[in-house]
């Protein structure tokens, strides 16, 4: 039975804002269960790999973690790195722990500066779901080096805001330093971590009010200082992990403007809104926002209408939608025109959601403050606007069912896509393939497929020595290309197998079983022409003793290699063209010159796989 002591006591616990902070703790538990189910169906992909072989190439050092990699100082990711690489390599089990995490920890965080800022009052629980729906992030927590720099970054930054909001209201020089403690945090993870401070200035002009409250700004400027001193140091002396010689530029106007715009209004506003409702994939394990046309002209109106709806009756919400778009121009867009643009174009680099991911936390309380007076705020409404704006004061529920809808149809959308099914069984089908190789096996070294890390981009970080090799069980000896008598060489075919390596080109048989070669060049002809190029001879013999071949095409320089005693193959690599091979002794014994082939090394499709069939 309900008793009149019961209701009240309801009332009160509502009232003290109990009920709001319950109903928060269960949004975002709810928000935690629902992302992971996407999270464990990811796994490292690309740059994922390079940075976990560079931290088991280095020590824990200052050089390796203050390493500026293509304008990157981040050396907490570095050090995460660098212990995954010892923690099991590519531990995937780990990984999704550490992001719903972290996750869980910047949703808590968001829900503290809320709670400061605006009072546990109902109405925080609109951007504090904005944060846990919107897919503005999704498609950066399937990607661990993404994961590693954002997150950390979206935890410090309403903290720092939240010491700062302490700061403002007490006066206590502590939360000042904690603020900056935070920032320092987040310096260590994202190179964004600097406009953390930029936001508190601005809250405190714009809200919190900043007479008398003037003492942390030189500690904020003085941390500014340092960090820019450090990083442009280390700018100006780093090697970059990859031998790409790409130099930071400005792009033409033209360009920037267009991209610009894209990354506004293809993929800011409508995963603001719930969008893109459609992806489209890069890879197997990844894509990009492809929000239908329509949609993006809806969503801009509608974007255009929440704004001056805010504008109507918030005072200071022109300062509000003004930081957000000051901070997506200059910690979104430029840093991304500076770097990349001229490489990805603009269409690629405007849809491409992880260069806005952490403003997702940023857009978040930007709605807050576009909506919601600040705890203690003087005259936060246009008073005279507001009766006539009361039939509007629903509005917000249908929006709020369109962006929830958008936003679970987006992230279900996102989540059919193989993630990292496939890249996951390319390596631990290589490296069942590595455990059951005999030791000291010899393995040629090729690049893995694209779809696992891209040649162009890693160079010798997408090679399988990188790839694979940590992951080896006892030692194997990688060649990058086939010389000499080599016995049973390997290789790995696209499904991270290792096969026997093939010659797949042409074929000289020899009628008599063999070709005597002496010191005098012997011509072997060619049923075709081959282009100027490079090439892999495989020579059979059968000799009565160790000599030394030197095996050439057409006028290219030769190659010398041995040929063992006995029958065997030896193997050259040589560059040139033309319609014959040519071979002669150096300095040893004749040679008996069986069947030979001249091509391209491949996986052979007549040796057996191992493993016999990819693990799924």
């Amino acid at each position: 039975m309900v008793t009149h002591g019961t209701t009240a006591g309801v009332r009160q616990w509502l009232r003290g804002g109990d009920a709001v902070i319950a109903t928060a703790l269960v949004m975002i538990a709810v928000q935690l269960v629902w992302k992971f189910g996407l999270v464990r169906r990811t796994y490292f992909r690309q740059d994922d790999f390079m940075f976990i072989a560079s931290g088991l190439d280095n020590n824990l050092s200052w050089d390796y973690l203050m390493r500026v990699d293509h304008g990157h100082l981040v050396p907490g990711p570095f050090a995460v790195q660098w212990a995954m690489g010892r923690l099991g390599v590519y531990n995937d089990v780990l990984a999704h722990i550490v992001t719903i995490a972290l996750l869980g920890a910047a949703s808590l965080a968001l829900l503290r500066l809320l709670s400061l800022l605006f009072g546990p009052r109902p109405a925080i629980l609109v951007p504090l779901a904005f944060y846990c729906l919107t897919p503005m992030t999704i498609s950066s927590l399937s990607w661990w080096t993404v994961v590693i720099e954002t997150l950390p970054y979206q935890i410090a930054l309403p903290m720092a805001l939240a010491s700062h909001v302490l700061y403002s209201r007490t006066g206590r020089f502590g939360h000042a330093l904690a603020a900056a403690g935070w920032t320092l945090f987040a310096m260590a993870f994202f190179v964004k971590a600097p406009f953390i401070l930029v936001l508190a200035v601005v809250l405190s002009l714009g809200w919190l009010g900043w007479r008398g409250r003037r003492r942390a700004w030189p500690l904020y400027a003085l941390l500014l200082v340092a960090y820019a001193a450090v990083f442009f140091r280390q700018l100006l002396t780093s090697e970059q992990l990859t031998d790409d010689e790409a130099q930071p530029s400005l792009p033409g106007a033209g360009l920037a403007a267009r991209f610009a715009w894209t990354l506004l209004s293809g993929s800011l506003v409508p995963t603001s809104l719930g969008g893109p409702l459609r992806w489209q994939p890069i890879g197997e394990d990844y894509a990009t926002a492809a929000p239908p046309p329509a949609l993006v002209w809806a969503g801009l109106g509608v974007a255009v209408l929440v704004v001056a709806a805010s504008l109507l009756f918030r005072r200071r919400a022109w300062v509000a939608w003004l930081t957000l778009l000051g901070y997506f121009a200059l910690a979104d867009v430029v840093p991304v025109m500076i770097g990349r643009i001229k490489e990805l174009g603009p269409d690629l680099s405007g849809f491409e959601l992880r260069y806005i991911s952490s403003t997702a936390m940023v857009t978040a309380i930007v709605v807050g403050l576009a909506f919601i007076p600040v705890a203690g705020e003087e005259h936060p409404w246009r008073s005279a606007r507001l009766p006539r704006l009361r039939p509007l004061r629903h509005a917000w529920i249908p929006l709020t069912a369109a962006f929830t809808a958008g936003s679970v149809w987006s992230v279900t959308a996102y989540a059919r896509l193989p993630l990292g099914e496939n890249v996951r069984s390319y390596v631990e089908t290589g490296r069942l393939a590595l455990q059951r190789a005999p030791e000291k096996a010899v393995i040629l070294d090729t690049h893995v497929p694209a779809k696992v890390v891209y040649p162009i981009f890693f160079h010798d970080y997408a090679l399988n020595s990188s790839v694979l090799g940590p992951v080896a069980p006892h030692p194997v000896t990688w060649i990058r290309r086939l010389s000499g008598p080599l016995r049973n060489p390997l290789t790995f075919d696209p499904q991270g197998r290792l096969r026997p390596v093939g010659i797949d080109g042409l074929t000289i048989p020899q009628r008599d079983g063999c070709t005597k070669v002496g010191a005098r060049e012997v011509r072997f002809p060619l049923p075709v022409r081959l282009p100027e190029g490079g090439w892999t001879a495989q020579v059979g013999y059968l000799n009565p003793s160790v000599t030394r071949l030197s095996v050439g095409l057409g006028a290219g320089r030769s190659a010398p290699v041995q040929a063992d005693k006995g029958f065997g193959w030896t193997f050259a690599t040589v560059e040139g063209g033309g319609r014959e091979l040519v071979i002669r002794t150096e300095g040893g014994p004749d040679a008996c010159v069986g069947e030979i082939r001249i091509g391209v090394p491949r996986p052979s499709a007549d040796g057996a796989p191992s493993p016999l069939q990819p693990v799924s």
